[in-house]
């Protein structure tokens, strides 16, 4: 309901609204003050209330909607302090209380908030010291501004020193008798203090023999570990009955195919220097096989989730069987009870999310690489759901570019390899793919399937037509690209719907159902959104209508 001119004040009965995702109201003329009964709406995700007339406080009822990850109350006339209990909305990503009358100091509880990408108070009248720690260590001047009250580093505005009273003594206290008496005290104060600095002189030292031993032996054992943990079990072939070894110690190294051996050796498998990225399930090294070719080895961070060997094996077997033109190819894996690696087949050009946001302008990606991008994205996915497969995660950083412009869907499987995640450690460690992740995954009780990835592949593609990031952060707004997309189509805007850098170079026929498509993938309903396998079709037809005619002439 934004972007309307409706009037009055925000209901109560907006309590009632129990299985709501998002709550829009933005771009209004409301008045009156946000209802404390907002906290019976416990499913939203996002609350955007901006630019209305509202006034009153912020209610402390809000901590109810635990599930928020967007919360947009700026441009009104909202009063008194940020409420602490703000900081129990754990799952908040996007908060911006900008250009309001919020006074009051910052709660010290919101640097609890771990999953901060965006954060905007700026132009109210907050005061007293920044907080320190969590998010505030990162956020840019520009978010807190406005607040000349505000004292911190990131203001560069130092906060007054608090100093101690001074001790006065009585200069009245004159007469023999009481300069006897002061002369004793300080006589007993003087012997106090010798005691008191022999007793930290003997506690700093205690102290730093401590620190040497515990420094010794934290060498010692790193130095052991680190020997014990050297060797590796290799093994080659087709069988995974056997485990050559049952020391713990020791690892399995399994290739599905070629040479098990790294040209540098064992020890090179996690090589910083060849680091190729980090993601919420792990960071990711390049290394060489003795026969020449280079592989990507994923170190997996969630071993605490993964029952045992056994299960991890059988999921990666299922995982290395699977070929397919577009999607990585997983070669081999490592196993310790400690340590899991996946190998996966390396792409030498990159993510799309490079190609996109970090190439220079005269290497564009064209309309038909961007077309045959999405086409082998759709293809990969519709693969996976094939063989009853969930992404979980898709995101451009995901889709990896080859040599000849081909898109290989990577990173999938996770969740079959950690059959412990349940959904909440699984948002959060996708919480990075903000934008991408379907509605349903902060509902607790919709169940999760193939629709979430529909969902991502359609923000995506609408990221690939106009080379936007699917959530844009500006001084003053956030720019939800679905939504932003949606506005221009309606209005018939399409120019701004395609990426800049294409200068027009681009059939229309082909870029407007494209669009529309991704707006149909990325419905809030999931019975809304088409499966992969039409899509795929969908998209066939897009681009060959003419070339299906001249086969039939």
């Amino acid at each position: 309901m934004s972007r309307n001119s409706l009037i009055g004040s925000i209901p109560a009965s907006v309590g009632e609204l129990r299985t709501t995702l998002v709550l829009d109201l933005s771009h209004n003329r409301l008045n009156g003050s946000i209802p404390s009964q907002i906290g019976g709406a416990v499913s939203l995700l996002e609350l955007r209330l901006e630019k209305n007339f509202l006034t009153g406080i912020i209610p402390t009822q809000i901590e109810k909607c635990s599930s928020l990850t967007s919360l947009i109350l700026s441009q009104n006339n909202l009063t008194g302090p940020i409420p602490a209990a703000i900081a129990n909305l754990t799952d908040l990503q996007i908060m911006d209380l900008s250009f309001n009358q919020l006074s009051g100091s910052l709660p010290k509880e919101l640097t609890n908030l771990s999953f901060i990408l965006s954060f905007n108070i700026s132009h109210n009248h907050l005061q007293g010291e920044l907080p320190v720690g969590g998010f505030f260590n990162t956020i840019p001047p520009s978010s807190v501004s406005g607040n000349p009250s505000l004292c911190g580093s990131v203001v560069n505005h130092s906060c007054p020193a608090v100093h101690p009273k001074p001790i006065v003594l009585n200069p009245n206290s004159s007469s023999d008798s009481g300069g006897r008496s002061l002369s004793s005290n300080l006589r007993h104060k003087k012997i106090i203090l010798s005691i008191s600095a022999l007793i930290a002189i003997g506690a700093a030292v205690f102290i730093a023999i401590g620190v040497v031993t515990v420094t010794v032996l934290n060498l010692h054992v790193r130095s052991s570990t680190s020997l014990s943990a050297a060797p590796l079990t290799l093994s080659t072939g087709d069988d995974f009955s056997h485990s050559p070894t049952t020391e713990s110690n020791y690892g399995k190294l399994f290739m599905f195919s070629g040479d098990a051996e790294f040209v540098a050796g064992a020890h090179a498998l996690l090589n910083k220097d060849c680091e190729l990225g980090r993601g919420g399930f792990g960071a990711v090294y390049r290394t060489v096989l003795r026969d020449g070719r280079s592989v990507a080895i994923k170190k997996l961070t969630l071993s605490s989730l993964i029952k045992s060997q056994e299960d991890f094996e059988k999921e990666v077997t299922k995982l290395g069987k699977i070929r397919h033109h577009n999607l990585v190819a997983l070669e081999g894996y490592y196993w310790t009870p400690s340590l899991q690696l996946l190998i996966n087949e390396y792409i030498c050009s990159g993510s799309l999310y490079k190609h996109l946001h970090e190439g220079e302008s005269k290497n564009c990606v064209s309309w038909q690489q961007r077309f045959n991008i999405i086409l082998g994205t759709a293809k990969g996915l519709a693969h996976l759901h094939q063989l009853n497969i969930i992404h979980y995660n898709i995101k451009s950083t995901n889709v990896l570019i080859d040599r000849s412009g081909e898109a290989k869907v990577g990173d999938f499987g996770l969740a079959e390899l950690l059959p412990l995640l349940d959904r909440y450690t699984l948002s959060s460690k996708i919480q990075s793919a903000l934008g991408y992740m379907a509605p349903e995954f902060a509902c607790r009780t919709v169940k999760i399937t193939e629709k979430c990835d529909v969902y991502g592949f359609g923000v995506l593609t609408l990221e690939v037509v106009t080379g936007k990031r699917p959530v844009e952060y500006m001084e003053d707004d956030v720019v939800v690209l679905c939504d932003m997309v949606r506005g221009a189509l309606e209005e018939g805007r399409v120019e701004e719907c395609v990426d800049g850098k294409l200068r027009g170079n681009f059939p229309a026929e082909e870029a407007i159902p494209v669009i529309k498509l991704g707006l149909i993938c990325a419905s809030q309903v999931p019975s809304n959104r088409p499966d992969m396998a039409e899509v795929v079709k969908i998209l066939e037809l897009i681009r060959c209508p003419s070339e299906g005619q001249e086969e039939l002439e």
